[in-house]
């Protein structure tokens, strides 16, 4: 009887893979980094090789590694890094360019003219996103435009479009299924998430061929089976589902008014609405959070560029220290209410602003800031910006959350953390499982292949393995919230 599930999480920066067992326990885990190509200013490509290698190298190794039979896996779920947009051909399965990173910015011209078009209201309405470059319609149709021959080869229906979910299913079941699931659908700007389909208007707003375009299915579905050259056995892949999602079925989020938020590259707060698609007030997301069985979850979610992506560019373009384990110590060494606030708005900022021409700053140095400071600070940064998230979501809904789960790399530092309780004035809760995004692909595949009743039975196996709360004083958060703020201004530009 099998005993393991396998997930794949490909991320912005790295791709993973990991065992784990009935209990959402994990077994073991593989992970290599893959280079990251700025061809201009705010934009950023990966090479869809770089992804597909380092998906099948890490799902190799973890297998052989742990000497685990192929007949012990029951089978595979997918996670992605969202809005990531390739092209390919479907007879070679190449792809025709790099792919567009979700933090890329060159469509924002193309994004711009539309909202001054008047077309926001309704690309809202229909997909509960915004006009912006983050998200796939304007990436891809920047490709078709771009790419020498792409968009007659793409009318004659010789290519095919996805997220980096989609790939990767391509690939691994050797082309015989072009889908996706409905949360990964729902960050194109492309997907009517009311009607759960494909929208006909958004495809001619942003001229779209309708053929380039994957199946979507339920998060826990049959996409097909893991061709037998790639792992030496033949796979089911039972669940899929983009990154921020899945992280909050592995939270176990499943009750309206839940929330988490994953610290990766880029920072996602999402709360569950239910039934409801929310519509936020302040500039903030509606989404899918899960499709099962034919019925969508909502969830209204506010997205941060940057946030691990600060301690990498700390450790590689300004090597202020070797390893990110580091920056828990260099911390401690700060004086409590120091002046410095860093602005990593690298690729622009995120909710509730959404200025892409932003770019990131440090501010308030004196002559007696060190390393440490300027460390601390990015680090303060991602616990600021997630503050901004709460103030939109507390105004967006009845209720927010009183309690934040918080998974991703950044959770396991412990000064990180303290500072976001008491900036956020919530109890924060880091599982017992730090990656969360791994095992909610895997409990999403575990219930297609009937080793879950249900969400209930997945939430009783979440554990806390500790909590913070707030310590910092009233007086002192607005302080300290109030220089964030100026310090934001300074940096937009809208």
């Amino acid at each position: 009887m099998a005993s393991y599930l396998l997930a794949i999480d490909q991320g912005t920066t790295s791709s993973r893979a990991i065992l784990f067992d009935r209990e959402g326990r994990s077994v073991a885990t593989a992970q290599r980094e893959f280079p990251q190509h700025f061809p201009k200013d705010g934009w950023i490509e990966h090479d869809p090789e770089d992804i597909w290698d380092t998906v099948l190298a890490t799902c190799r190794e973890v297998i052989e590694s742990t000497k685990v039979g192929l007949a012990e896996i029951a089978g595979v779920g997918i996670t992605n890094q969202r809005e990531t947009t390739v092209l390919w051909d479907r007879e070679s399965g190449e792809a025709l360019h790099h792919a567009i990173v979700w933090q890329d910015r060159r469509t924002d011209e193309t994004c711009r003219r539309l909202r001054e078009a008047g077309h926001l209201e309704d690309v809202q309405a229909r997909t509960g996103l915004l006009i912006d470059p983050y998200f796939s319609a304007t990436k891809l149709a920047w490709l078709l435009d771009e790419v020498p021959g792409a968009r007659a080869r793409a009318e004659r229906g010789e290519l095919a479009f996805g997220t980096v979910d989609s790939f990767l299913i391509w690939r691994l079941t050797g082309g015989r299924v072009h889908a996706t699931d409905a949360t990964n659908a729902s960050r194109t700007a492309l997907f009517n998430i009311h009607e759960q389909r494909w929208d006909e208007a958004l495809l001619e707003l942003f001229d779209i061929p309708a053929s380039l375009l994957p199946e979507v299915k339920d998060s826990s579905d049959d996409f097909g089976l893991v061709d037998a050259q790639w792992l030496g056995g033949e796979l089911p892949i039972a669940g899929v589902a983009g990154d921020q999602q899945a992280a909050l079925v592995g939270q176990a989020c499943f009750a309206p008014g839940m929330g988490k938020s994953t610290y990766g590259t880029g920072c996602f707060m999402i709360v569950n609405t239910g039934e409801v698609a929310e519509v936020s007030r302040n500039r903030l997301l509606t989404t899918v959070a899960y499709r099962l069985n034919g019925k969508p979850t909502y969830a209204m979610e506010g997205s941060i560029f940057v946030a691990g992506a600060t301690v990498q560019w700390l450790r590689d373009g300004l090597q202020l220290f070797a390893d990110a384990a580091e920056t828990e110590a260099l911390a401690c060494q700060t004086r409590s209410g120091h002046s410095v606030y860093l602005v990593p708005a690298f690729t622009g900022l995120g909710a509730p602003h959404w200025d892409p021409k932003a770019r990131g700053a440090i501010l308030g140095l004196t002559r007696d800031t060190g390393i440490a400071e300027i460390v601390a600070a990015g680090l303060q940064a991602v616990c600021y910006q997630t503050r901004d998230l709460q103030v939109c979501m507390d105004d967006d809904m009845a209720a927010s959350p009183g309690i934040l789960r918080v998974d991703g790399g950044m959770v396991a530092n412990n000064w990180v953390m303290q500072f976001l309780a008491d900036m956020l004035g919530v109890q924060v809760d880091r599982p017992t499982v730090l990656e969360t995004t791994a095992l909610g692909a895997a409990y999403l595949a575990g219930l297609r292949l009937g080793w879950y009743r249900d969400l209930d039975e997945i939430a009783t196996m979440w554990r806390c393995e500790r909590s913070f709360t707030p310590l910092m004083d009233q007086a002192e958060r607005e302080r300290l919230y109030t220089g964030w703020k100026e310090a934001v201004e300074r940096v937009r530009t809208q």
